[in-house]
């Protein structure tokens, strides 16, 4: 499934991705800081989302208390909630 997600309190205006299978493909961030989100897409393609999550949740920018990262982890939650293997699990 194609999921689109509005983060908050960061430089990047729109997270899109696909969710298959618990898996992440497709990342894209739209603004924000390119070469660092090209690399968080790259490096997460194909994983679980639950790990991805684990990893990136809580993660800060400069002094803000969220980050492109974080509302990423945010965002995987947000799909899961919608996907019915994350139904599932709750």
């Amino acid at each position: 499934m194609h999921f689109e997600y509005t983060p908050h309190n960061v430089c990047s205006a729109k997270i899109a991705f696909d969710l298959n299978n618990g898996k992440m493909t497709n990342l894209q961030f739209t603004g924000g800081c390119n070469g660092n989100l090209k690399a968080i897409g790259i490096l997460t393609e194909g994983m679980e989302a639950d790990e991805i999550i684990r990893k990136l949740k809580g993660n800060s920018c400069g002094g803000r208390p969220t980050s492109c990262a974080d509302q990423l982890a945010r965002a995987l939650e947000e799909a899961q909630k919608e996907t019915p293997q994350g139904r599932e699990k709750t």
